[in-house]
């Protein structure tokens, strides 16, 4: 499976929508002096995004306000975390997640990993000019000034969100697979630059045939090679790459289950995740989970989140009764 096999979400837009009274549903539960969080949940994480756009509109109109600010007003923590995300149209909240990773107390670095190894070049697009009309800010100039080295270099290539498109070449790709093995073999900074211009900008049918190619040359897996030649951030990145290209969804299942075990249930992460693939491939991310772990990401979500939280990272997951 590469970049352009059939996925599915878990987030479709609702039947029968009608905005003016999800506004009216929303303006209720916000209004009360005890928010009402299960209708805020039961409407927002059952309609799409572009169908939470009309929503907002509806609602600035009915009562002139606007409902991000006032989900931030009235709601805390992780679950308004969750709650206002679902409202940023796509491209706005990469730029979000974008800004928030850099502008804080130190840098996000696996933020911008999941972000900019994942999305393609017309989500690349619409995130930079988001990016640019919310905070009057370059993103690939506040990449260069958050990050150093040649993991700066790999973000700032994949911000320009130019990959070529299409097709593959066999010939090109033996050519392209012993740059690689050379340059896990040299590690020179030239062959850094070499390794991750490749990366960057090669199709992914192409790269596709690449890590066929360096598989046969070397006898090893990309990524493995990766792991032993190089350290940090950088290999990070690239292995992200590598494996966004060959299954997205199974990289995203990996980051997940990561974020869960691995770092003591990370919210920021899972959130990220589940909201920005929710209409994408969060249904195929699921079963990768499955296959991959043993257990539900539904399994393991109801394990460590609680409250209201919990049912709304559930209701994104849209699980059944086998996830259990």
């Amino acid at each position: 499976m590469f970049c352009g096999d059939y996925v599915q979400g878990t987030i479709f837009p609702a039947p029968n929508f009608n905005p003016v009274l999800d506004a009216q549903v929303l303006g209720a539960a916000l209004q009360g002096f005890d928010c009402d969080k299960d209708a805020l949940i039961g409407t927002l994480t059952q309609r799409c995004n572009a169908q939470r756009q009309m929503i907002a509109e509806a609602y600035r109109d009915m009562y002139g306000q606007d409902l991000i600010t006032d989900l931030k007003e009235r709601l805390s923590h992780h679950f308004k975390q969750v709650m206002v995300g679902l409202m940023y149209p796509p491209p706005c909240y990469d730029a979000h997640e974008l800004w928030h990773a850099m502008k804080g107390a130190g840098t996000d670095e696996n933020c911008l990993i999941d972000i900019l190894a994942s999305r393609t070049n017309g989500e690349i697009f619409q995130m930079r000019e988001a990016y640019s009309l919310q905070y009057s800010s370059n993103l690939q100039e506040d990449i260069y000034s958050e990050t150093s080295g040649h993991f700066r270099d790999t973000l700032m290539n994949l911000a320009q969100g130019t990959r070529e498109e299409g097709y593959a070449d066999p010939a090109v790709a033996a050519q392209d697979a012993m740059v690689l093995w050379e340059a896990c073999q040299q590690k020179t900074g030239e062959h850094k630059t070499m390794l991750q211009m490749i990366l960057c900008n090669k199709s992914c049918p192409q790269l596709w045939l690449v890590f066929q190619e360096f598989q046969n040359i070397s006898g090893q897996d990309l990524v493995d090679a990766i792991s032993e030649c190089y350290d940090g951030y950088f290999q990070e990145l690239l292995a992200a790459i590598v494996l966004c290209v060959r299954d997205k969804p199974a990289y995203f299942a990996y980051r997940l289950h990561s974020a869960i075990h691995d770092f003591g249930f990370h919210n920021k992460t899972i959130i990220r995740i589940l909201i920005a693939r929710s209409e994408i491939d969060l249904l195929t991310i699921r079963k990768r989970y499955k296959e991959r772990y043993g257990k539900s990401l539904f399994h393991d979500i109801k394990n460590f989140a609680s409250g209201h939280y919990e049912k709304a990272l559930l209701a994104l997951c849209a699980g059944d009764a086998d996830d259990y």
